[in-house]
């Protein structure tokens, strides 16, 4: 057995967590820059309680609020930028995983020169620290060191990140997550529910990320029941937070497979949120998968509380929807652009060559079971 495991965040999963962690602040520096997008962490409470703190701790800040959803290489060089004009010595990231991703790549730029192909290959050795306050149950990007930005030469999202880009620091309430619109909730809890399914069935899993794996996968069980009748309760809340840490701890350790390979072209092509996307592909994913993995799947479907694969699927299709029909043409295009997310295929169970991503998407279309 081999088992190597890294987890260099900070984290604090507790009510009113930026409060009361608030002394940690000053050992990151005296100006921070805040991420953020245009209005998420304003509405959820966030921004207001880390100006807050950080007024009462006597230090200083600059705001760059352009984070887009899927948020672009052109934005973090211009955040990158205000950074290094501004001389902040720390990057807080606040909101969904957009801005935390945002908050990564501008904490790398704004301390080395790089250019496009050396910041996605990993091609540094220091970054300003980056703290994590996540105002969305979905990503893990609070513990991970991942990075995901849109590069539109080339029609899709890419990844990178090493031990530079973790966050230092993780601060993480529940309430953040009240001003988040229903659908947003359901999409950001089945991409937190995949981080972890994804990492269980992947190549790269160990017995340590399977027990989390199983950990996230049981709440997330426990958690379907109020999500399908839109009950939102604070227990609801710090569960769905859970999953999301766990999911992340998990995928850092796993990566992740086909399921996020392929869902980066519904989001880029078709402007589905990211969580969505995976849950669209969720049954052509097990289909493939199942003759690799029966086991460790029905291992994790009874974990949730299932018996049958079908039973699940029906489940996540009654909370997130099911995608519409794919043309010949769509299905060649996203085809040719999952090839590239080389890393995430690598993970997967089998050989998943052109001709199996090709299958993949052409099952996405057809309405029958497992």
């Amino acid at each position: 057995m081999k088992v190597s495991f890294l987890m260099p965040t900070q984290v604090f999963l507790e009510e009113n967590a930026v409060e009361k962690q608030a002394a940690l602040l000053q050992t990151y520096g005296r100006k921070a820059m805040l991420v953020t997008g245009k209005s998420s962490a304003k509405r959820s409470g966030a921004y207001d309680e880390i100006v807050t703190v950080l007024q009462e701790e006597g230090l200083s800040f600059v705001l760059f609020d352009k984070v887009e959803n899927n948020p672009s290489l052109e934005t973090v060089l211009a955040g990158a930028a205000l950074a290094k004009e501004s001389g902040v010595d720390f990057v807080i990231g606040i909101g969904g995983g957009s801005p935390l991703d945002a908050a990564k790549a501008i904490a790398v730029l704004a301390v080395n020169d790089l250019d496009t192909e050396e910041l996605l290959n990993n091609t540094f050795t220091h970054a300003l620290p980056i703290i994590a306050v996540p105002t969305t149950a979905g990503t893990g990007s609070e513990v991970t060191p991942y990075s995901v930005l849109v590069k539109k030469d080339i029609e899709t999202k890419i990844s990178f990140g090493n031990e530079w880009t973790f966050p230092k620091l993780a601060l993480i309430d529940p309430k953040y997550t009240e001003a988040v619109p229903i659908k947003t909730i359901l999409f950001t809890a089945v991409d937190a529910f995949t981080h972890s399914f994804e990492g269980y069935l992947s190549k790269r899993a160990t017995p340590l990320s399977d027990a989390l794996a199983m950990s996230a996968m049981e709440v997330f069980g426990q958690c379907l029941p109020a999500l399908r009748n839109n009950e939102f309760s604070s227990e609801l809340r710090e569960k769905l937070m859970y999953v999301s840490l766990i999911g992340g701890i998990v995928i850092t350790h796993t990566g992740v497979t086909s399921v996020h390979g392929m869902g980066y072209c519904y989001t880029y092509y078709q402007g589905i949120p990211h969580g969505q996307a995976n849950a669209f592909l969720l049954r052509s994913y097990l289909d493939y998968v199942k003759e690799y993995q029966k086991e460790k799947i029905q291992r994790a479907m009874n974990s949730m509380g299932f018996f049958e694969i079908e039973d699940f699927l029906s489940q996540i299709e009654y909370l997130i929807g099911r995608p519409r029909e794919l043309t010949t043409e769509e299905i060649a295009t996203y085809t040719v652009k999952t090839m590239i997310q080389a890393r995430s295929l690598a993970n997967t169970a089998g050989d998943v060559t052109e001709e199996v991503v090709a299958s993949l998407w052409a099952k996405t279309n057809p309405v029958s079971s497992i």
